[in-house]
């Protein structure tokens, strides 16, 4: 399946709210630890099939308390896309002007991106967040 297709399916059931059963891997924590204002609750997980072996999708809701920042890092190895649900998200992609991603908008972070993000608000960000990781 095309990912562009999937991410964008992805998102579309995130915004209508469908949910999803927990998996096998619901505790699982992947990559370097969260910085201090940042909390993840994995929401599901699934086995990403065939087409994509040693992989599994991933859904977290993600809390951004004000001034919580996720510095500069790349999606090379775990592309996303994200659906903010409540606040105002401040995105900044490498070589590019910063972007703010308000409730009701989505994101896509293909492997090509590196980005930052950082709730500049005085009030909690959230985001529900997929991504394709490694089992």
């Amino acid at each position: 399946m095309n990912r562009k297709w999937l991410g964008m399916g992805l998102v579309a059931v995130v915004g209508v709210g469908i949910g999803f059963g927990l998996g096998s891997a619901v505790g699982q924590q992947q990559g370097p630890a969260l910085p201090p204002g940042v909390d993840a609750q994995v929401l599901a997980t699934v086995d990403a099939g065939a087409e994509f072996p040693g992989q599994m999708l991933r859904m977290r809701k993600v809390t951004f308390a004000p001034g919580a920042t996720i510095s500069m890092h790349s999606h090379k190895e775990r592309p996303e896309v994200a659906y903010v649900l409540d606040g105002t998200l401040t995105d900044m992609r490498k070589g590019a002007a910063a972007t703010q991603i308000n409730a009701g908008q989505g994101l896509a972070n293909g492997r090509e991106i590196e980005h930052m993000v950082e709730n500049k608000t005085g009030k909690p960000v959230v985001i529900v967040g997929v991504d394709l990781i490694k089992k």
